[in-house]
């Protein structure tokens, strides 16, 4: 069975919301091939609509998106957990 992955963003937001609020999406973005992600104009822009002047699938790259940053935030986790077990160890 498949795991449902969390939304963390949706078309509909900002660029410059997403990535006010999830800065790892900065390089997410990028890795989708949108390296607009820094230009003023774009921070206004939807994800739809920097899908569409990119010639992406909105819905595809959010699902993208979502499951990186969710890869991230574990990798985070698991890497503070055991941060703090060395440190109880000590």
């Amino acid at each position: 069975m498949e795991t449902a992955v969390k939304e963390y963003v949706n078309k509909d937001m900002l660029i410059g919301d997403t990535i006010m609020q999830y800065p790892e999406a900065v390089y997410i973005l990028m890795e989708c091939g949108m390296g607009c992600v820094g230009c003023p104009a774009s921070q206004m822009e939807s994800l739809a609509e920097a899908a569409a002047v990119h010639g992406l699938d909105a819905d595809e790259m959010v699902r993208y998106v979502n499951e990186r940053l969710e890869e991230e935030f574990a990798l985070k986790a698991e890497n503070e957990a055991k941060k703090a077990a060395t440190q109880a160890a000590n």
